[in-house]
């Protein structure tokens, strides 16, 4: 398990989806074990992007707004269940070798990392997109390019760093421990305006 996996899995799906471009396209995950959380969870995060696209349309009609906004609500929270489904098998990849004494641990974890590698993927997509555009100036082009750079910079760098924690941990030099996100809000006992009605 390295960064290289996961950006061509990332890359992968964002390719198919683009076959169709809409947000009501099927996922087909040809996957299974890690590949396919990683799949699942670039796809969830390629529509989501999307879905973020549409919604701030000056022009949208304002029920068709909530209805989006409820979707992304719904897909923020699929995209934290898939993290820690990811964080899950991590957990179990590490195994005895997770070596909780060594007393050195990281601010995120792997899946969290993950999370950041999927999102990034996405960024590269669409900026490339931006510099490929025929329908823009050159001022465009050139802001486009150098945010192209940064963001090619930061996936060597997100891709480093996640090999990194991953071989750490598998020699005993960090350990992995995994906090549930426990979001308040999209629970009925715990969020006032829903347990109050």
């Amino acid at each position: 398990m390295n960064a290289t996996t996961c950006f061509t899995i990332f890359d992968t799906v964002i390719d198919t989806y683009h076959i169709s471009d809409h947000v009501d396209s099927p996922m087909k995950n040809p996957h299974e074990g890690i590949e396919g959380l990683l799949f699942h969870k670039s796809w969830i995060d390629t529509v989501q992007w999307h879905l973020e696209d549409i919604i701030r349309d000056p022009n949208i009609n304002p029920e068709e707004a909530l209805v989006i906004k409820r979707r992304i609500d719904t897909s923020n929270q699929d995209r934290t269940d898939m993290v820690e489904k990811i964080d899950d098998w991590f957990w179990s990849y590490f195994g005895a070798k997770n070596n909780l004494s060594c007393g050195k641990i990281n601010t995120e974890s792997p899946a969290w990392v993950v999370d950041r590698l999927s999102i990034l993927a996405l960024k590269i997509y669409h900026m490339q997109e931006q510099v490929d555009r025929t329908d823009s100036d050159a001022s465009h082009k050139e802001k486009v390019e150098q945010k192209l750079a940064v963001l090619l910079e930061q996936k060597e760098d997100l891709s480093l760093a996640f090999n990194q924690l991953i071989e750490d941990v598998m020699e005993g030099r960090k350990y992995m421990k995994v906090y549930r996100q426990m979001k308040m809000y999209n629970d009925e006992s715990l969020n006032p305006v829903l347990y109050r009605k």
